[in-house]
């Protein structure tokens, strides 16, 4: 049987194009003992997907060229080769781009069936773009109720559950920023954050100053650049940020300049924090069973971006690099479920 997959065909320099990738078949593998063969049913695009892209050492080790792309993927298990993995079973996996997969049973996480929650929420509120809010806002920036906080890049997977954490908690503000009008209100009319700006509507910090003149406690950082630098000077005394990307440099092909106020971390007594949520795992049973109540209550809004079929999985990517995504980007792979 053969099987489609999305490799990388060149490194892009700059913003990636069609042509840093290709579509190619390949002969599916029969499972051996200890395998599944997973059907997908959704996968995921993320923005730190564009530095895996690159040579070179990071966090996440670099795909070579001609290797096939990978991320979160769930999926449904149509033979299996491991007691431990039964057919029928939900799985979630970092599989290859593709929409069969055969996989080591012991690499793949059971999830369980949630009525009413898709799957697809696996690979976002319920997964790594969920936890990466929770142990950022929660352990990295230590939030406490009362605090004033700020989100970059607020209307994404990530921080669109950041400013809906900080409001649930208490916090006695939430300011988004976002690229988009209708993502603006969006973040304050179903969202509920206290207020939000475009930043593209003027400097990030003339409108963070006036969306926020008593200062902030928190920041979670998604974006980088001049939002760091405007969160900088906003900051109250000791307050506190969790670095979580700069998707504004990652295109990039020089290095980014800095924060201009980087004397005020004295000044201001500041805590800045760069994490790598797979540092945190020890937080995601937690994590889990406390967000599945807020999904299946009501009380927390999850919206996805969804592009269908593998064919579309490269233009979700690159159009989630160019903020064309509201909530989480997922490729569904599979009509009906997922």
């Amino acid at each position: 049987m053969r099987t489609r997959e999305w490799q990388l065909a060149a490194r892009p320099h700059g913003e990636p194009t069609p042509e840093d990738f290709r579509l190619v078949e390949q002969e599916r593998p029969d499972p051996v003992e200890g395998q599944i063969v997973v059907r997908m049913l959704a996968m995921s695009v993320d923005p730190y997907m564009r530095g895996r892209m690159n040579a070179g050492k990071s966090y996440a080790t670099a795909w070579e060229v001609g290797e096939t792309m990978k991320g979160g993927a769930v999926g449904r298990v149509v033979d299996s080769r491991s007691p431990a993995v039964p057919e029928g079973s939900l799985v979630l996996a970092d599989a290859a781009w593709r929409d069969v997969a055969v996989l080591d049973a012991r690499h793949v996480r059971v999830l369980p069936e949630l009525p009413g929650i898709p799957p697809s929420y696996h690979l976002g509120v319920l997964g790594m773009p969920g936890l990466t809010a929770w142990v950022g806002l929660f352990r990295l920036a230590a939030f406490r109720e009362g605090d004033a906080v700020f989100v970059s890049g607020a209307a994404g997977a990530v921080g669109s559950l950041v400013g809906q954490f900080a409001r649930l908690n208490g916090a006695s503000a939430v300011i988004g920023s976002a690229g988009t009008p209708d993502k603006v209100r969006w973040l304050t009319e179903e969202l509920g954050f206290t207020t939000a700006f475009d930043y593209h509507d003027g400097p990030v910090s003339e409108q963070l100053a006036a969306a926020a003149p008593g200062g902030i406690d928190v920041f979670f950082d998604n974006v980088g650049g001049e939002h760091l630098e405007a969160a900088i000077g906003a900051f109250k005394e000791f307050g506190r940020a969790a670095l979580c990307g700069a998707i504004s440099g990652y295109n990039a092909v020089e290095p980014q300049p800095g924060p201009r106020n980087m004397f005020m971390l004295v000044t201001k007594k500041l805590s800045l924090r760069g994490f790598i949520v797979g540092d945190h795992a020890d937080m995601r049973d937690d994590f889990v069973a406390k967000v599945t109540q807020l999904v299946t209550s009501g009380d927390l809004v999850v919206r996805e971006t969804v592009r269908e079929g593998l064919d579309d999985a490269v233009p979700a990517f690159l159009d989630l690099l160019r903020g064309g995504n509201t909530g989480k980007m997922v490729v569904r792979l599979s009509a009906g479920e997922g």
